[in-house]
């Protein structure tokens, strides 16, 4: 399948999508036309980007080779939508415009491009990595043919969910802000080993590897959290010190209302 793609911004999130696409030539570099608002930035993919992929900047006068492309990505900082003005294209009748634009809602997107079928994909930072999870949301003019490509567009850096758009705010909450809320508690646990006597960077270590045990050890014999926390508390012992502490502080507690302001924060960029 040939289709080009248009990318607006390529950071870090924009390059994770894309690169895979170009590792299993799934598309090739001369199918991929990028804009930047840097010069830096462009300099920068010019010099670094290991796939020499068209690139320019936001306002050149080769804007419109992105804008003729059938599907674009819009990865710009949510601040910058400002920025970006929809150039017409009448060659195509099937403009679509995939957003991963935390709390821009399709409204919103489809007020500033009227001549795009607009699309939502929240995604998280482990994309990076191809760990990621993706939230889409689907405007109603999007047909089957595109749905594949764009889900196989996400598929390849993690694993897809499709939402209806009510619900990409509690999944932004729960998988794009909280990897931040993950390292802030591995930080503070390894503080605690500080505290204990180990070096800050054994403590680290050791916290991430106790993570990554456990996280695996759920998923591969199905162990719920509340399961797994019965199977270490003895009576009187060590872990129940812990936990009954860290209920007396309101950890629990803290934990749920961040998601939920994170949540609802999202909801006011609508």
């Amino acid at each position: 399948m040939s289709i080009k793609l248009g990318v607006i911004g390529f950071g870090n999130i924009a390059k994770a999508i894309v690169t895979p696409l170009l590792e299993q030539k799934i598309l090739e570099p001369e199918e991929i036309f990028c804009l930047v608002n840097s010069r830096k930035s462009f300099e920068n993919i010019k010099k670094n980007y290991k796939y020499k992929i068209n690139i320019d900047h936001l306002n050149s006068s080769k804007a419109n080779l992105v804008w003729n492309c059938p599907i674009k990505l819009l990865a710009v900082k949510p601040q910058q939508l400002k920025n970006i003005k929809e150039i017409n294209n009448y060659e195509n009748n099937n403009n679509i415009l995939i957003s991963i634009l935390a709390g821009v809602s399709l409204k919103t997107l489809e007020t500033i491009f009227p001549n795009h079928n607009c699309i939502r994909a929240v995604t998280n930072i482990p994309i990076t990595i191809g760990q990621g999870l993706t939230g889409i949301s689907w405007s109603n003019e999007i047909d089957n043919k595109n749905k594949i490509f764009i889900k196989r567009i996400f598929e390849n850096s993690g694993k897809v969910f499709e939402f209806s758009e009510d619900y990409l705010d509690i999944f932004l909450a729960l998988t794009s802000s909280a990897p931040a809320i993950i390292a802030l508690i591995i930080d503070a646990l390894s503080d605690g080993g500080l505290g204990g006597g180990l070096t800050k960077k054994l403590s680290e270590e050791l916290v991430l590897d106790m993570i990554f045990g456990t996280v695996l050890m759920m998923k591969d014999l199905d162990v719920r959290p509340s399961e797994l926390k019965d199977m270490v508390t003895s009576p009187a012992g060590t872990t129940i010190a812990a936990l009954r502490i860290l209920e007396k502080k309101g950890f629990r507690s803290a934990l749920i209302e961040s998601i939920l302001v994170a949540m609802n924060k999202s909801k006011e960029f609508k």
